[in-house]
């Protein structure tokens, strides 16, 4: 199993557990969050979310070794999926929260603004490092990290790929709560017992009227990203990624 539900109380827990692979978002590991999810969105007995990953890492992205999109048709349908788990976060009924330890990265970093709300200890590190490997930021990032940060901090993280700490991603509104290195976990349940007592209509018709938008942003993602999948600098900087090099870029 690539990802652990759990239940407590009101909340359901959600653990991506690829530990091998620093909880990776691979494709099978998305198939199984989106069946978590549906499940979830049609219990009301839910009444928040928490998301969080094993070993001490939230993820560290996208699984670069499964990056093997050989056409348009195929690039399309891997899309399907991945939009399918960003809607069931970002639209769903529930309130979601993402408790980070270690790294929040690309697609990983994706996930957790996906989420509410974002508990992050001390000593996390996020960072969108897709323009190395010649993509450009899927998971919905295109929609959530301006509507958090604005448009000219999103430049900066988008097109720079630096990593940000705790402190810094908390300043500028990154995410919503830094907490001792260790214990995001349980400050995330303590921000989801909260919804517990809380009427679940109101939620659910904010998160409706905030999630506009999304569904515009995510059909230019999954058309763009799947033309990028197809280009020279793609596949160098999937190779240089795997031998741990330095890419050379030639725009194409």
């Amino acid at each position: 199993m690539m990802i652990l539900e759990d239940r407590i109380g009101a909340t359901a827990v959600i653990t991506l557990n690829y530990p091998e692979r620093r909880n990776a978002l691979a494709v099978p590991m998305r198939a199984e969050l989106v069946a978590a999810l549906e499940r979830i969105e049609a219990d009301a007995g839910v009444r928040a979310v928490v998301v969080t990953g094993a070993n001490g890492t939230f993820s560290a992205g996208g699984d670069i070794s499964g990056m093997n999109v050989q056409d348009l048709a195929a690039g399309r349908e891997r899309f399907r999926l991945t939009q399918r788990l960003v809607r069931l976060i970002i639209e769903g009924s529930k309130p979601f929260i993402a408790a980070v330890e270690g790294w929040a990265v690309g697609a990983g970093l994706g996930v957790a603004l996906c989420c509410d709300t974002i508990v992050s200890s001390d000593s996390a590190r996020f960072m969108a490092g897709f323009g190395k490997i010649g993509l450009i930021a899927d998971f919905g990032l295109l929609h959530t990290l301006p509507r958090r940060v604005g448009e000219g901090r999103a430049r900066q993280i988008l097109m720079y790929a630096e990593p940000m700490d705790a402190a810094a991603a908390e300043r500028i509104g990154l995410i919503d709560h830094v907490v001792p290195a260790g214990t995001a976990l349980d400050a995330a349940l303590e921000r989801a017992a909260m919804f517990a007592d809380a009427a679940p209509l109101p939620i659910a018709m904010t998160k409706s009227w905030l999630a506009q938008g999304l569904a515009d942003s995510l059909e230019w993602e999954r058309n763009t990203q799947s033309a990028l999948f197809l280009t020279a600098d793609h596949a160098e900087g999937k190779e240089a990624f795997l031998a741990k090099r330095r890419p050379s870029f030639s725009g194409v």
